[in-house]
């Protein structure tokens, strides 16, 4: 379905909702789609929540984005999801870009957020997204090398033991390539991330929060993770050895478990 994120905007979102039970909604990261989602996570969340999805503003099948955008902004367009579903509250799980999303939701709107699950994310500031990886992932993209973008986007996303079992890197760019993501939204998407900081106003956050982070994330280091989770009140941190930055896509067993963990913490 076409959400508008509010009554007088052109921005129009691409939205699903699928599965019963409290709402939960997934805020994907940058470059990423709705699909990126895997039934192996949906499937396990759908029995234990109503969980909707959606494409960023300028990827998949939602509008066109014009210009420059902050992560507030993409936050404003996450409420907008949940005030076109009809959803008062939800919880909320973001990975990477998306749990800055979700961290400007909650801090932005308070009242929004019944919990928290924020995975291998950052509460930004100068060097946050220093990674080699992240390097490498920006050289790529420069480069306009659709195979080069795809196979290093496949080696930083993902931990060394998960590139090597067979027929990852196929699942991969199958996933990856099914929605359009135009390289000028993710670079604009790379600029709202750069400008990111939360870090004086995370003591505001009072609702149940779980920092998921791979000790092996080769995109935004795990001590970002631990930065995050430490300035959250009564915040905790699930440290995942030998995991990468797509963490979901290696254990969606375990991201499912602590997501109704955590929502349940919310009474």
């Amino acid at each position: 379905m076409l959400i508008p994120t509010h009554p007088d905007s052109t921005t129009v979102l691409d939205v699903e909702v699928t599965g019963t039970g409290e709402p939960l909604l997934l805020i994907a990261g940058m470059s990423a789609h709705r699909e990126m989602w895997t039934a192996e996570l949906l499937d396990r969340l759908t029995p234990h929540f109503q969980v909707a999805v959606y494409d960023h503003r300028g990827i998949g099948g939602s509008s066109r984005a014009e210009g420059s955008f902050t992560i507030a902004d993409l936050a404003d367009d996450a409420r907008g999801v949940l005030d076109g579903l009809g959803w008062d509250t939800a919880h909320v799980l973001g990975t990477s870009m998306g749990g800055m999303i979700a961290q400007e939701l909650t801090l932005g709107h308070a009242d929004r957020a019944r919990s928290l699950v924020l995975g291998c994310t950052t509460a930004g500031g100068p060097g946050a997204i220093g990674t080699s990886g992240a390097l490498r992932l920006v050289e790529a993209i420069a480069s306009r090398d659709a195979a080069r973008v795809a196979r290093t986007a496949f080696e930083v996303n993902l931990s060394p033991e998960f590139c090597s079992e067979e027929g990852a890197f196929e699942k991969f760019t199958k996933f990856s390539t099914l929605r359009k993501v135009p390289s000028a939204v993710v670079a604009a998407q790379a600029a709202a991330c750069a400008g990111h900081d939360t870090r004086d106003r995370l003591a505001a956050i009072d609702v149940p929060t779980t920092v998921i982070h791979g000790d092996v994330d080769d995109v935004i280091d795990v001590a970002e993770g631990e930065r995050l989770a430490a300035a959250i009140p009564d915040a905790s941190l699930e440290r995942w050895a030998g995991v990468g930055h797509m963490f979901w896509w290696e254990r969606p067993e375990q991201t499912a478990e602590v997501a109704i963990r955590t929502a349940k913490a919310a009474g």
